[in-house]
């Protein structure tokens, strides 16, 4: 995985290509300019444009978008559209499992789609070769810096080389917002008498040995596939140092994640293995069904990302709730592990003021709803579900981590292989058979491996 922190469950197993049209006619006028395309001496291209608009064009325009995950890319293009009848977008699917490579083949071609989903992977290669567009000059036009939250946009800045991420000029922006949190059901609770979320790491564990002493199990965890992996990143976000984190995800010089905060986060996993609160069959559990034995009512407590609020409320209705692994300090600033749905621009498209138009409008307050009544954050964390429950405390708790930057990359970010090292990792420590200074020398080998 990637964690998958998007609609990981929703990937379709074929390509597809769906044409969303409105009516005619249009509004805007015309101010369209062209991205330079042509190669610079070294052989790549020149993919800063120049004298961008955020006026749009009245007259016919198709573009292409290529997406893997499934909503909401359907209905933020539906949305779009709507407001802006003359241009076409064309949709073509691939399921995750091949997406980074068609999209880095594709991105690369002769006849590239105007816009791709972002993914880290496959900007290693793209950016450097000049062929996705650096969107500085639409960051100025548009104010993005002020609409789009800016623990939203740094994990997709890049510096030329794609060596380093979190710094340097902007090559994507957000359609979708996501991130990793403690579900928990409140009539569980009740019952070993814990009558409000824990707010601190002791009495998070003082909740997990009441609802265990009270024969209920503490974890539902997907060892199997990424859920044993979210449970340490949870730690990990309560636990390190974030600037060093980042620093390390972002893959800055001489960065590492064998710090002493990551021995405590790892040292709590296996603590809680040890204790019994992790099941036995974790590691042979999916995460789907560790979410339905949650949803069941079978544990207290879930770790996973937003994306699964919808179902979970339609199981547990009112008794279920949502909060961010507390720190050990009541006051510390809450940390999360997030992510987003994010589209860039191929600097080859005809029409990069329109491209850079559809990017304008996941901010919009349009979009936002949209990205609600897809099961997502909206982009505009100002926005309220106006619906209550677990959705509304989900969208509360990010916007107020967003407030104090407080919200993380995924770990596995840090390199295209890290996941590969994460999952089984995390499985061996569940197993017994990796300890915690092996299970973080591993991770870091993967990191030097790319950044060393």
């Amino acid at each position: 995985m990637s964690t998958r922190p998007i609609a990981q469950e929703s990937t379709r197993p074929r390509t597809i290509h769906l044409f969303v049209r409105g009516a005619a006619g249009a509004t805007a006028a015309l101010v369209l300019t062209s991205c330079a395309t042509l190669s610079s001496g070294d052989g790549e291209r020149d993919n800063v444009p120049e004298d961008v608009s955020t006026t749009i064009t009245d007259e016919p325009v198709e573009l292409t978008l290529a997406y893997t995950d499934d909503p909401p890319s359907i209905e933020l293009v539906e949305g779009f559209t709507d407001q802006h009848p003359n241009v076409d977008i064309e949709l073509q699917q691939t399921p995750f499992t091949d997406y980074v490579k068609t999209v880095t083949l594709s991105m690369s071609s002769d006849d590239p789609p105007d816009m791709a989903q972002y993914n880290p992977g496959a900007m290693r290669s793209l950016i450097p070769s000049g062929h996705v567009m650096d969107l500085e000059p639409y960051v100025e036009a548009y104010g993005w810096e002020e609409s789009f939250p800016e623990a939203s946009l740094e994990p997709l800045r890049a510096d030329e080389d794609a060596t380093r991420f979190g710094t340097g000029s902007l090559y994507a922006v957000p359609g979708a917002l996501s991130m990793l949190g403690v579900f928990y059901n409140r009539e569980l609770l009740a019952e070993a008498g814990v009558d409000e979320p824990p707010a601190t790491f002791d009495e998070f564990e003082d909740a997990l040995a009441a609802v265990d002493e009270e024969g209920i199990a503490p974890f539902s965890v997907g060892g199997l596939e990424v859920g044993g992996f979210q449970v340490w990143n949870a730690l990990l976000n309560t636990f390190g140092d974030d600037q060093a984190y980042r620093d390390w995800v972002h893959g800055a010089p001489d960065s590492t994640i064998e710090t002493d905060g990551a021995r405590t986060a790892t040292e709590a996993l296996t603590r809680w293995v040890e204790a019994g609160y992790v099941p036995e069959d974790a590691n042979a559990t999916s995460d789907d069904d560790a979410k339905a034995a949650f949803a069941n009512g079978e544990s207290a407590f879930l770790v996973t990302g937003n994306w699964a609020a919808f179902e979970l409320e339609e199981a547990l209705g009112e008794d279920a709730g949502f909060f961010l692994l507390p720190g050990e300090d009541p006051d510390q600033v809450p940390m999360t592990s997030g992510s987003s749905v994010s589209y860039t621009v191929s600097s080859a498209t005809e029409h990069p003021d329109v491209a850079a138009a559809f990017l304008d409008y996941l901010s919009s307050p349009e979009a936002a709803q949209i990205q609600l009544d897809t099961g997502f954050m909206p982009v505009d964390t100002d926005v309220s579900t106006g619906e209550g429950g677990v959705l509304e405390e989900i969208n509360s708790v990010y916007g107020t981590a967003a407030e104090q930057d407080g919200i993380v990359p995924f770990p596995d970010f840090s390199t295209p292989g890290m996941i590969d090292q994460l999952t089984p990792g995390v499985q061996g420590l569940i197993a017994g058979s990796t300890d915690e200074e092996t299970f973080l020398s591993d991770l870091q080998a993967e990191w030097d491996r790319v950044h060393g």
